[in-house]
């Protein structure tokens, strides 16, 4: 059965959006919430996103034809750090003239065989059509909203825009996708991989003993996102792996940190210089866990880019940080005369 409000819902509200926003608008909040939680197409695919710390979604494109790729966009063990776009809904190129009137013809016969009660409620099935059909013959295209489903306002926003514009070629409408904004959408989606530290000693150090400090299967130390709107625009961020900072978890005067550790620190190595890591000068049994929490951060700098030879923008760096447990005992010695 359906409901009151489905029956109530013009068929005019219905085709004047393009059907995949027209169908998400018109549902109930649980539904529109089921959508929003559904499992989303993966790199490369129309609707992409992009994955911070928490698993919560940086950028979640809806009704969008922005393609995500490159090896930043995440996935097992991926950390993002949060960045938002700014706005949460933006006009896209959509369909020509010609499109734009199969496309709305194909959906209005749509409508009416799901529920033919619909006709009484829109009117003149032609006239509904009509705006599309002014077009033809007309240089241009029609552009669409689409949104950061990620962002609690973002359906709200694209709601709030004209559901289709027409745009004559070569130009932007208001709210229409600028190439920095683009680029702030290839931004939300970047992530690098959680740092896999390794120590040496492992399991367990001692007063004064060098403890080395090194990332373990960094892998690229490039990682890259480009948000491309087909045949329009492209944008490319990348992040670089330049260092890793040290905490070793207590003060200065229980830890000596090294921090000439370059882009992954240093693996243990006989007699080689000790560079990277921490050396602690008392032993943790005093504390409440009897254990030093070490803290390392791997530090990637972001710079974007629009198109081919754009001036590179820099953002704020992506920090991903690991923690572990370092137990420090005492070597006791024992000596005879």
């Amino acid at each position: 059965m359906r409901s009151s409000a489905a029956r109530s819902r013009p068929l005019a509200a219905v085709l004047a959006l393009p059907l995949p926003l027209a169908l998400v608008l018109s549902l109930s909040p649980a539904a529109r919430a089921a959508v929003s939680a559904a499992p989303t197409p993966g790199p490369g695919r129309p609707t992409a996103e992009g994955f911070q710390e928490g698993r919560t979604a940086g950028i979640r494109l809806r009704n969008s034809s922005i393609v995500l790729s490159g090896n930043g966009l995440g996935g097992g063990g991926a950390k993002g750090d949060g960045y938002r776009i700014p706005r949460p809904c933006w006009y896209e190129p959509y369909k020509n003239a010609d499109e734009m009137v199969r496309e709305q013809d194909e959906a209005l016969r749509h409508a009416l065989g799901a529920d033919p009660d619909l006709a009484g409620s829109g009117g003149d099935t032609n006239s509904l059509l009509q705006r599309y059909r002014d077009k033809l013959g007309q240089e241009g295209r029609w552009w669409r909203p689409a949104y950061n489903d990620a962002d609690p306002n973002g359906l709200a926003c694209a709601g709030a825009l004209t559901p289709a514009v027409w745009v004559q070629n070569g130009q932007t409408p208001p709210a229409g996708i600028t190439p920095e904004e683009l680029l702030q959408i290839a931004r939300a989606a970047l992530t690098v991989p959680e740092p896999k530290l390794k120590l040496s000693p492992d399991a367990r150090s001692f007063v004064n003993l060098p403890t080395w400090v090194w990332l373990d299967g960094a892998g690229p130390v490039t990682r890259s996102v480009t948000a491309t709107l087909p045949g329009v625009m492209s944008a490319t961020v990348t992040a670089t792996l330049k260092n890793i900072e040290i905490d070793a978890g207590t003060t200065s005067d229980r830890a000596e940190v090294r921090q000439s550790c370059g882009a992954t620190g240093h693996p243990y190595a006989k007699g080689g210089d000790f560079t990277c890591g921490v050396r602690y000068l008392r032993a943790s049994i005093d504390l409440p866990r009897q254990v030093y929490t070490m803290t390392v951060t791997a530090v990637w700098p972001v710079t974007g880019a629009v198109g081919q030879g754009g001036a590179p923008i820099a953002y704020t760096p992506l920090r991903a940080t690991v923690t572990r447990d370092v137990p420090v005992g005492e070597v006791q010695s024992v000596v005879t005369g």
